[in-house]
């Protein structure tokens, strides 16, 4: 899924380069995190299990760099973070909620992170633009799961995300028909955007690869 170029030489990796070793962007990134752990507190105290257990994987996911690394620095761009971490910090600092379009959303920022990590800490090697595709389909795929997950919940600790009561089995499958239709939407979106951004990455790479050169 990549390739080398003539003379040996690489093409500039610009999934590797999305990891960054500075000072404004850790601190920044690491105030995302500090929003994770407040959520987190208060989804235990709330015993929200669901939250509980998005917050955890999200955390995990996200400290995952500075961790390998052994570095607090090392964190991934804050504007991605923010992007990924939309539903938490909208939950954490004004209460709301953002609707199926922008979970869905953010879900597409968590799975290229995932892709990123994927293809810095393991064998797996991706350029970008399959790394955007991977990420659309991951995208449409986690619907089904997420779909699972709250159907297993609602029968077994009696919850009432998609089994509610008074709802017919036909208006639950209608929502769960327009549910789909919002995340290939979002998928779709999400395709765009990280395409646009790979490539204002793969541009800014370009340019200081080319001063290097000249110096």
């Amino acid at each position: 899924m990549t390739s080398s170029t003539a003379g040996g030489s690489a093409p500039p990796d610009i999934l590797a380069t999305l990891f960054k070793n500075s000072r404004n962007n850790a601190l920044l990134a690491w105030l995302l995190v500090a929003v994770l752990v407040a959520v987190f507190i208060e989804s235990v105290l709330d015993f929200d299990r669901l939250w509980i257990l998005f917050v955890a994987v999200t955390a995990a996911i996200v400290l995952l760099p500075a961790i390998a690394h052994r570095n607090w620095r090392v964190m991934l761009p804050w504007e991605l973070l923010t992007l990924a971490l939309l539903p938490i910090l909208v939950r954490a600092l004004a209460g709301g909620d953002i609707g199926v379009f922008g979970y869905y959303l953010s879900v597409a920022g968590l799975a290229l992170i995932v892709t990123v990590e994927l293809h810095m800490f393991t064998e797996l090697r991706l350029n970008h633009w399959f790394a955007v595709f991977f990420v659309v389909l991951t995208t449409l795929a986690s619907v089904a799961a997420w779909s699972v997950i709250r159907w297993n919940s609602d029968r077994l600790l009696g919850t009432e995300f998609l089994i509610e009561p008074g709802v017919s089995q036909d208006a639950a499958n209608a929502a769960l028909m327009i549910e789909f239709l919002w995340v290939t939407l979002a998928g779709l979106v999400a395709g765009v955007v990280f395409a646009a951004y790979f490539r204002r990455r793969g541009r800014a790479l370009r340019r200081r690869l080319r001063r290097v050169v000249r110096r």
